[in-house]
Order: structure tokens, then C-alpha cells, then sequence
């Protein structure tokens, strides 16, 4: 059976249109509907619509134009280049539609595109794989749109700033310069002075909170409470028991405050005396100021200072109201009672930490006592001994003490030389040991020389032999390799299903192009020669008439010359219609022609016909021979 064309299949779901050229052949030009791409196509176009892409409303374009003009106008939203014509033209050939989808892939990497898309699937118009790449371009399209536009904004705000102003600017800037410097007259006027100088020793020991103390004292602002406040409060106090009538405050809360009041003010005196005047009053002396100026006796004069400065402070008490008699006695009790409280408080510490040299002490005691003991005891066996040692002078037993001292001596001199006998004795068994070892691979090498050779001969032999055979398997296979890659390189030059397919189409556009090209070459062709002829007939016209016209007059001269141009004028009038007879003739051949070819036509297309219907045929009866051989081996098998 002769193998059917690849391009004579037709796909199913698709619909063949019949059309005729101008020789009267069919034209088959195959259209695919699909419900799911046009769904598709539909997405697509709303989304650019949606976007902003409003040239997708022409019904005139094509999908092609309206899917990649949309394609392109997204990518140079975006900021990227492409080689593009944006105003494409419409309607483009193959060539053109290649060129302009492979410039567009190229693209989508640079662009960080998450879906692959290839150029066949753009020009295919397979739209559920175009989809996701057009909406993807959209919603990035719609992003730049929104960066660029806050951008653009700005930018232009700033452009109008540069060259413009608004009225509430234009006052701004008048009152601006006004307020500016009224504000720097009020921080001049008061900003804060410095009435004091604190001395860089006292400030060493000094914690957070008292060095914060210290430094505004040193701009004359007092934290905590202060006279003025202990004397309002004090008046105040007074006028509420005038007003009401009632006994005053209680002890408790009068003494916690007079106490909160004298520590406030030891505080700020002891503070006060570790600082200098920036300013030297008349009649005042800091222990920090005479200090630097003498220079000697710096405690002397501090402590001086200091008296002078509490005897200043209690005639400036002694200036304001004092309190009555009872809150002055309970006054001087409570700090009679603190003292009491601070001094039991190191009287117990005095009394720990006596306790604890005192446990010290004992152990160091306990200690000496008993070295004491044992030094006692050595001093006694180390008499002893010198009497011991004394006594055997003089007597006979000085000779057993000298010989018992050379024994001894002897003793250690033999246990030193067995170690060295020792270790000399396992040299030498080394030594021999190796010998021995020697001796013996010598004897065994001599006697098993020849049986040695033989073997390593044979291995020899035996590698040799392997390696020979390594070698043939070697190129043996490298000529499988060969012959497998030749194999493959012919079955990859067998197109694919897939590229029959696109080939297929490929050469279906490609055909149509060339047919209407034929067509359109072959009409201007057939008018041309249709102007032609009916040009040389119009000059034979024209050539006719100026020939009567001329020799008319001397026609009509005479009556010999009239009917000699009568007779031309008949002869010429039978030319023509013989000639128009000929053309007639012609026309008549020519549509017989044609009439003929029809029907020639019409007979291929039934012998056409005939001949799917018997390949349909064919494979019909091949799939029942194919069943029964199945089934006929399986019976045979069982």
C-alpha cells in the first residue's frame, strides 16, 4: 500500500472550506475552531483592553496583530527594549510574523518571565499557552504604570517648584526670616548662665543623680525642696489652722518632712561647698577657690571654710521664722534618734567583723600550735640521732657502720649495671632476631627461584592475552558507538509528529501566500495582455479611420475611385468579421477545454474518494487480522 501524504490528513474538529482559483481548481483551505482557544483569545483581548491596549477593539485585525500588539505594547510599558515597530504593519507575511515572535521570547527572560514560551506557539496562535504570558506582562505593566506615575508626579511637582510658587508660599517665606530671628532673640535673651564651676576632684565620687544635682546648681536652678518652699509651705500650714480651727499636723508627718528637708539641704550645702563662683561675690570664699589659691594645708582651709560657710547658713535661718519650741525639741530628737540607729548599725558591723578575725585568729592558733608540735618532735629524733651517730665513734660499731655504708653503695652500684646488662642483652636478641629473619627468606628465595619464574611468566602471558582482548572489546565498541550515533542522527532528522504537524501548517500558509501571489501575477498578467490587445486593435482602428479620411475625398472625386473604396470597405468589413469569427472559435476551444478539465477534475476526485474509502477500508480489515492473529495466539498459547 503507497503511504499517504502527511498533508492530505485532516484533522478532526476542523472544517475544509471549498474555493476555486481561476483555472477552476479547488482551493482547500482548512480552518480550525476551537472553543477553548477562542475562550482564551477572548481573556487575552479583555485583559489588554483592561490595561489599556485599546487597539485590540479593531475588528479588522487579526488575532496575530491584536495578541502581539498587545505583547509588545506590555514589554515597552515595562522599560525594555525591543526591536519592534510598535505601528506594525498589518497583515504580515510568514517571514515577518517569524522575525517579529522570536524577538518577543527573546524578551521574556530579560523581563524575569516565570512561564516558557516559544515562538511557533505565538505565530500558531495557541492561545492557552500565550494566556499566562499576557497576563503576567499586564499585571507588570500595570505595577510600572503605578511606580512611574508616582514618579512622574513628583517630578513634576518639583519642575513647578523650581519656576513657581504658590501664595501661601510667598507668605511663608516673608514671615519666615521675621520669625527666625525673633526666635533667636528670645534664646539669647534667656539662655541659660553659668553662676557656678564645679572642681573635677569632687566630681569624681560623685553618683548619676548627684552629678545631675550638681550641674544644675551650677546654672542656679535647685532640685528638691528649698527654702522658699519650706517657708510657704510653712505659712500655709499656719493659715489652714487659723482658718479651721484645728490642732496641727501630726508629729509623724512633720518629722518625716523636716527630715526629707534637712537631708535635702545637706545635700545641696555639701554640693554647694565642691563648687566655685564663676562670678567672685563680695565676702564669699569657697574651700575649692582658697584651696587653688594657696595651694597648702588644703584640709585646714576646707574645714575652715566649710564653719564659715555654716555659720553663714544659720544667720540666713536665723533671718526667716523658726519653728515653735515643740517641733524644734521633736526635731532634735529625731536626729538624735538616726544617730543612734547609724551608730548601733556600725557597732554591729564592728561586732561581725570582730567575730570574724576572731574565728581567724583561732584557726591560725590552732595552726601554730601544731607545727609547733611536730617541729618539736623532729628536734628531738634529730638529737637523738647526733647523739646515736656520736656514741658510735668511740665505739666498735663504727666498723659495722662503715661496712654497712659500703654495702649499701654496692648495692646500688649492681642494680644500676644489671639494668644496663639488660637492656644491652635485648639489643643484641634484636639484632639476632633480624639475622634470623634473614637467613631464612634467603634459603627459601633459591629453592622456589624456578617455580617463582614460571608463574610469573604465566601471569605475564595471561595479562598480555587480557590486554589484547581489552583492546578489541575497546574497538569493537567504539565502532557500536559509531554505527548507535549514526542511527540516531538519521532518526533525529525523522520529523516528529509535533513538526509534521507544524510543518504541515507551515506549508499550508506558505501555499496560500504562493496561490494568491500566483493569482494575483497571473490576473495582472491577463491584463496586460488584454490591454495589449485591445490596444493593437484600437490602432488598427484609429490606422483604418485616418486611411478613410485621407483617401475619402479623393473617393468621392470620381465615380471609378468610389467604387474602388467601396469595394475596400467591403473587404475590410469581411476581414473583421472573419477575424471576430476566429476569436469566437477560440472562445469556443477554450471553454470546451475547460469543460473538459472539469470533468477530468471531477473524475480524480472520485477516484480520490474511492481511494480513502479503500484504505479506510484496508485498515479495518488489518485491525480484524490483527485481532484474530491475537486471538489465535492465545488460544495456541493455552
Amino acid at each position: 500500500m503507497a503511504a499517504t501524504s502527511v498533508f492530505q490528513r485532516v484533522r478532526t474538529g476542523s472544517k475544509i472550506g471549498a474555493q476555486y482559483d481561476q483555472d477552476g481548481n479547488l482551493i482547500q483551505v482548512e480552518t480550525r475552531e476551537d472553543e477553548e482557544q477562542n475562550v482564551k483569545l477572548t481573556e487575552i483581548l479583555e485583559l489588554l483592553l483592561a490595561a489599556g491596549y485599546f487597539r485590540a477593539r479593531i475588528k479588522g485585525l487579526s488575532p496575530f496583530d491584536k495578541v502581539v500588539g498587545g505583547m509588545t505594547w506590555c514589554i515597552t510599558t515595562c522599560n525594555f527594549d525591543i526591536d519592534v515597530d510598535l505601528l506594525f504593519q498589518e497583515n504580515s507575511t510568514i517571514g515577518q510574523k517569524i522575525a517579529l515572535t522570536e524577538k518577543i521570547v527573546s524578551v521574556l527572560p530579560k523581563m524575569k518571565c516565570p512561564y516558557r514560551l516559544e515562538p511557533h506557539q505565538i505565530q500558531g496562535l495557541d492561545f492557552i499557552h500565550i494566556f499566562p504570558v499576557v497576563q503576567w506582562l499586564v499585571k507588570r505593566a500595570i505595577e510600572t504604570r503605578e511606580e512611574m506615575g508616582d514618579y512622574v508626579r513628583a517630578y513634576s511637582v518639583s519642575q513647578f517648584q523650581k519656576s513657581h510658587s504658590l501664595p501661601q508660599d510667598e507668605a511663608f517665606s516673608q514671615r519666615k526670616h521675621k520669625a527666625v530671628k525673633t526666635v533667636q532673640d528670645v534664646c539669647d535673651v534667656y539662655k541659660p548662665q553659668r553662676r557656678y564651676k564645679r572642681q573635677a576632684v569632687a566630681g569624681e565620687h560623685l553618683d548619676e543623680e548627684s552629678q545631675v544635682h550638681s550641674t544644675l546648681l551650677e546654672y542656679g536652678r535647685r532640685y528638691g525642696y528649698g527654702k522658699q518652699t519650706q517657708n510657704k509651705q510653712g505659712k500655709e500650714d499656719k493659715n489652714l489652722i487659723k482658718v479651721h480651727g484645728g490642732a496641727p499636723a501630726g508629729p509623724t508627718e512633720l518629722s518625716e518632712e523636716e527630715d526629707l528637708q534637712a537631708a535635702e539641704e545637706s545635700r545641696i550645702r555639701a554640693l554647694m561647698t565642691s563648687m566655685a563662683s564663676m562670678t567672685t561675690e563680695e565676702g564669699r570664699l569657697t574651700a575649692s577657690a582658697v584651696g587653688q589659691i594657696v595651694g597648702l594645708k588644703s584640709e585646714e582651709i576646707k574645714q575652715m571654710a566649710s564653719a564659715y560657710a555654716e555659720r553663714a547658713e544659720r544667720l540666713t535661718d536665723d533671718q526667716v521664722p523658726k519653728y515653735g519650741s515643740a517641733q524644734q525639741h521633736r526635731r532634735t530628737v529625731a536626729s538624735l534618734n538616726k544617730q543612734i540607729q547609724l551608730r548601733s548599725r556600725e557597732l554591729e558591723e564592728m561586732q561581725a567583723r570582730r567575730l570574724e578575725v576572731q574565728g581567724t585568729y583561732d584557726e591560725a592558733k590552732k595552726k601554730f600550735s601544731d607545727v609547733s608540735v611536730s617541729t618539736a618532735k623532729l628536734q628531738t629524733e634529730l638529737r637523738e640521732l647526733e647523739d646515736l651517730e656520736g656514741n658510735t665513734e668511740s665505739s666498735r660499731e663504727s666498723s659495722l657502720l662503715a661496712g654497712l655504708r659500703e654495702l649499701v653503695a654496692t648495692n646500688e652500684a649492681l642494680k644500676s649495671q644489671e639494668q644496663e646488662f639488660r637492656q644491652q642483652c635485648r639489643q643484641e636478641m634484636a639484632q639476632l632476631q633480624q639475622k634470623i629473619e634473614d637467613l631464612k627468606q634467603e634459603s627459601g628465595g633459591t629453592g622456589d627461584s624456578d617455580n617463582d619464574k614460571e608463574q610469573r611468566r604465566l601471569v605475564e602471558m595471561q595479562h598480555r592475552a587480557d590486554k589484547e582482548k581489552l583492546q578489541k572489546i575497546r574497538l569493537l565498541m567504539a565502532r557500536r558507538s559509531r554505527e548507535i550515533t549514526v542511527l540516531q542522527r538519521k532518526m533525529d532528522e525523522i520529523p516528529s509528529r509535533a513538526e509534521l504537524t507544524q510543518y504541515q501548517k507551515r506549508f499550508i500558509e506558505l501555499y496560500g501566500q504562493v496561490s494568491a501571489t500566483h493569482k494575483e501575477t497571473k490576473q495582472f498578467f491577463t491584463l496586460y495582455n488584454t490591454l495589449d490587445d485591445k490596444k493593437v486593435y484600437l490602432e488598427k482602428e484609429v490606422n483604418l479611420l485616418n486611411s478613410i479620411h485621407d483617401n475619402f475625398q479623393q473617393a468621392m472625386a470620381s465615380a471609378g475611385a468610389r467604387e474602388q473604396f467601396l469595394r475596400q470597405m467591403e473587404q475590410i468589413v469581411e476581414g473583421i468579421k472573419q477575424s471576430r469569427l476566429k476569436n469566437e472559435k477560440k472562445k469556443q476551444e477554450s471553454k470546451m477545454r475547460r469543460d473538459q478539465l472539469n470533468d477530468e477534475y471531477l473524475e480524480l476526485l472520485d477516484k480520490q474518494r474511492l481511494y480513502f474509502k479503500t484504505v479506510k477500508d484496508f485498515k479495518e480489515e488489518c485491525r480484524k487480522n490483527e485481532m484474530l492473529l491475537s486471538k489465535f495466539r492465545a488460544k495456541g498459547a493455552s
